[in-house]
């Protein structure tokens, strides 16, 4: 104890709710994959009070105070973009979480520490892609209730859920690559406004979206990345984008929030690129290409930011294919 400790984890990408439909058994239940990079970085040495960067100030004090120890030197070497689609807030709290227990000697488990820490209440994409990477499916929770809103303590609002359990993790073909464009836009939804937003998409869900969803992932998606297709795996997840944002079209102006429209529809035009989408709020897009691509596809990138008008970043990542708490 007292040394310090470094943590680093990689991003995600959530690219769609299996349903959000009250009229089926289960809600949510997502879908995505583990990035090696962008990535977030801290160090926490074991301290006697709080000493953080402000915007983490609450969520330090929330991670000692679920860890009961006096305190913690935390420093961020590496971050995240935060609110743009690429979990930024789970694999931050869940990275200085390590790293404040490590001080201590302990080995806490992230997926059981993450609802005290308000991580993992409606996907479990996030925990999921830091323990053990690839692609991940995860299982969503009992849809509460007749008579009960959705969004309410049966939901999990009071901070009492589990993590959504993996039903299926897959390695990713090594070979694949992801085009991350990361435009200079609003950020996406969070906090409150993201919970009206969820509770007005799942009033208004239908229910056939979600069984085009189920037949996407078990018949194409999931075959896809075991036959190490990537045009077939981005095609499946592209379409499985577009019905996820038929739910959200009421709250974000479209199937896509802008400008992610445009450069879903710049990406796909482009044959270097296989599959396109917004990841969870935006304003994210990201495509689906492979190694033998990567330069045509980050050529497709810039200009799909040229098209619609925006400055930003364009990236070419890998897949994580293990667990990425180091």
């Amino acid at each position: 104890m007292g040394e310090s400790v470094s943590v680093s984890t990689g991003a995600r990408l959530h690219m769609g709710f299996l349903n959000l439909s009250p009229e089926h058994e289960r809600l949510y239940g997502s879908l995505g994959v583990a990035l090696a990079k962008p990535r977030v970085s801290v160090t926490a040495t074991a301290a006697e009070t709080i000493d953080c960067p402000r915007a983490f100030e609450e969520d330090v004090r929330r991670i000692v105070d679920h860890l009961g120890v006096p305190g913690a030197r935390v420093e961020l070497n590496e971050s995240l973009p935060r609110h743009v689609g690429l979990g930024s807030g789970t694999a931050t709290v869940l990275a200085m979480t390590a790293a404040i227990a490590r001080t201590y000697d302990a080995q806490p488990c992230i997926r059981e520490c993450a609802p005290a820490l308000g991580r993992g209440r409606r996907s479990g994409i996030g925990v999921a892609a830091i323990e053990n990477g690839g692609f991940v499916l995860d299982a969503g929770r009992p849809t509460p209730a007749c008579g009960t809103p959705t969004g309410t303590a049966t939901d999990g609002e009071d901070g009492t859920w589990t993590v959504p359990p993996v039903v299926a993790r897959h390695t990713i073909p090594p070979a694949w690559r992801f085009v991350l464009v990361v435009p200079a836009a609003d950020p996406g939804r969070c906090g409150d406004a993201e919970q009206k937003s969820m509770r007005a998409a799942i009033g208004d869900a239908d229910p056939d979206v979600s069984d085009r969803i189920a037949g996407l992932v078990t018949r194409r998606v999931l075959p896809a990345i075991e036959a190490g297709d990537a045009a077939a795996f981005g095609d499946a997840v592209t379409e499985i984008g577009r019905l996820n944002g038929t739910w959200y079209a009421d709250e974000q102006d479209g199937v896509y929030r802008a400008p992610v429209a445009t450069l879903v529809d710049t990406l796909l035009a482009d044959d270097a690129i296989t599959g396109a989408g917004q990841s969870s709020w935006g304003p994210v897009a990201y495509g689906v290409t492979t190694t033998d691509e990567r330069a045509a596809a980050r050529a497709a990138g810039e200009r799909a930011l040229e098209r619609a008008g925006v400055a930003g970043d364009v990236r070419i990542v890998a897949p994580q294919n293990c667990g990425s708490l180091g």
